[in-house]
C-alpha cells in the first residue's frame, strides 16, 4: 500500500488516508455565514475521499476577518450553515475539520482576487488590531496595539469559536498561527515590539499562542485532535526562525497539540521565498524529528509520487494539498490510480473508474 493511503490515527480519530485538503479561503461568505458556494466547494472535494478536509480560516471575531468575504464563527447563528457542510463531508467518509483564525493587522482588505489594500469604513472595512502599531505594508492600515485585557479576551474568543465548531460537528480544529496573521504576529520580532509580558523574549512572544492552545485543548474533547498551523520561518534575517519553531512545537505538544501543520512566510514583504516543490517539507521533517510531534507538510505538493515520498521518508505524517485540489477536486482518486492503489469510487461515478474498482 502506498504510504499516502495508509490510515492515520490522531488520538481516537482515524483518518482513512493521509491526504488533507488544506484550508483555502474562498472569500465568499456573507456576514461570516457560509453560502451555497462553500457547500458545493467542500462537497466536490469530499466526493474524492481525502482523509481530512480543513474548512478555510474562520474568524473568531468580526475584525478578525481578512476580508468582508471571510467565514466566521463568532456568533451562534453562524453554526447552522457550517454544520450542513460538516455533515456533507462526513457523509462521504471524510473527517471534517476547521481552521480558526484572527487576521490581525492583515485584516480589512479586499477579497482575495481584488487589490490587497486597506478598505475604508465606507467600503465595508474596519479598524485592525495587532501586537504592535506596525502596518504590514504601506497599503495596509496601521493597527491599534492590543491591551493586555484585550489579549485575554482574545483567548476566550478562540475558545468560544472552538466550542461552536464542535457544536457544528467538526472533529478536528486547527489554530491558525501562520502567514503573518495575528498569532504569528505575536511570534515574530518583525511584528511584535511589545515591552510587556507578550513581547521581547522568545517565551513572551509565544505566550499568547500557548495560552490559546491550552485553553482550546481544555474545551476540545480528549478523543479529538487539535492542530496548529505555523510559519516555520519568516525568511527574513532577524525574524521568526526554524530553531524557534522547533522549540515552540515541543511546547505545543506539552499543551496537548497533536500535529503541527508546517508552512512558512507571510509576515514581511521583504521575504525572498524559494518557492518550489517541497520547499517547506524540510521544516516539517525537522520539527517532527526534533520536537517529537506529528507534522503535516504543505506547499507545492502536486504529484502523488511526491506526496507519497514525503511520507515514506518520514518527513511528515500527513500532506495537505492546496492549489492542486482547486485544479483537480478529484486528485485523491487520481492519486490512487497513479500509485496503483485501489480505492472505492462513488457509485454515481463508477462507470468512469478504473476496471475492477468497487463503489461506495
Amino acid at each position: 500500500m502506498p504510504h499516502l493511503f495508509e490510515p492515520l490515527q490522531l488520538r481516537k480519530l482515524t483518518l482513512s488516508n493521509r491526504i488533507g485538503v488544506s484550508p483555502m479561503c474562498q472569500y465568499s461568505a456573507v456576514d461570516g455565514m457560509a453560502q451555497d458556494w462553500h457547500f458545493i466547494h467542500y462537497g466536490s472535494r469530499a466526493v474524492a475521499g481525502p482523509g481530512l478536509i480543513l474548512v478555510e480560516a474562520t474568524a473568531v471575531t468580526p475584525e478578525g476577518r481578512i476580508s468582508p468575504g471571510d467565514m466566521g464563527l463568532w456568533q451562534d447563528r453562524q453554526i447552522a450553515p457550517l454544520a450542513r457542510i460538516a455533515r456533507l463531508i462526513s457523509d462521504y467518509g471524510c473527517v471534517p475539520g476547521i481552521q480558526i483564525a484572527h487576521a490581525g493587522r492583515k485584516g480589512s482588505v479586499g477579497l482575495g482576487w481584488q487589490a490587497q489594500r486597506a478598505l475604508t469604513l465606507e467600503e465595508g472595512g474596519w479598524p485592525v488590531v495587532a501586537p504592535s502599531p506596525l502596518a504590514f505594508s504601506p497599503d495596509y492600515a496601521v493597527p491599534r496595539e492590543l491591551s493586555g485585557e484585550e489579549i485575554q479576551a482574545l483567548v476566550g474568543q478562540f475558545v468560544a469559536t472552538a466550542q461552536r465548531a464542535l457544536a457544528a460537528g467538526f472533529q478536528v480544529v486547527e489554530i491558525h498561527a501562520a502567514h503573518g496573521y495575528l498569532l504569528h504576529e505575536f511570534l515574530s520580532p518583525l511584528s511584535n515590539r511589545r515591552q510587556d509580558g507578550y513581547g521581547g523574549s522568545f517565551d513572551n512572544r509565544i505566550r499568547v499562542l500557548l495560552e490559546v492552545a491550552g485553553a482550546v485543548r481544555a474545551v476540545w474533547p480528549d478523543d479529538l485532535p487539535l492542530l496548529v498551523r505555523i510559519s516555520a520561518t519568516d525568511w527574513v534575517e532577524g525574524g521568526w526562525s526554524v530553531d524557534e519553531s522547533v522549540e515552540l512545537s515541543g511546547k505545543l505538544k506539552a499543551c496537548g497539540v497533536d500535529l503541527v501543520d508546517v508552512s512558512s512566510g507571510g509576515t514581511s514583504l521583504a521575504a525572498r521565498i524559494p518557492v518550489g516543490p517541497g520547499f517547506q517539507s524540510e521544516f516539517a521533517a525537522r520539527i517532527r524529528r526534533e520536537a517529537g510531534i506529528a507534522t503535516a507538510a504543505v506547499g507545492m505538493i502536486t504529484s502523488p509520487a511526491q506526496a507519497d515520498h514525503l511520507l515514506r521518508t518520514g518527513q511528515a505524517d500527513l500532506v495537505f494539498v492546496a492549489r492542486e485540489l482547486l485544479r483537480d477536486p478529484y486528485w485523491p482518486l487520481h492519486a490512487a490510480q497513479t500509485l496503483g492503489h485501489a480505492v472505492a469510487w462513488p457509485n454515481q461515478y463508477l462507470r468512469a473508474a478504473p476496471p475492477g474498482s468497487t463503489g461506495r
